[in-house]
């Protein structure tokens, strides 16, 4: 959500590890807004956000600390 200040983080770090690990920039990223996209956000089983799923698993909910993202990232790449 433009307007949460947790998504504003987990936005800024996913923007450092992306410059880190360009090869990352090629796993597939959906970044929805549920008060833009609520119908398809209330398909998703979540109280917090940011929420990250991958593969249709939720991974991670709530505030993220960069360490967080980054698993999320290495999850999606294969690498955990």
């Amino acid at each position: 959500m433009e307007s949460c200040p947790h998504c504003d983080l987990a936005m800024q770090y996913q923007a450092a590890l992306l410059s880190q690990r360009p090869q990352w920039r090629d796993i597939p990223l959906r970044i929805v807004d549920e008060t833009v996209e609520t119908d398809f956000a209330n398909g998703f089983d979540y109280y917090y956000v940011p929420t990250y799923y991958v593969g249709g698993e939720k991974v991670h909910e709530g505030h993220a600390e960069p360490a967080d993202v980054e698993r999320v990232f290495r999850l999606a790449a294969g690498e955990e």
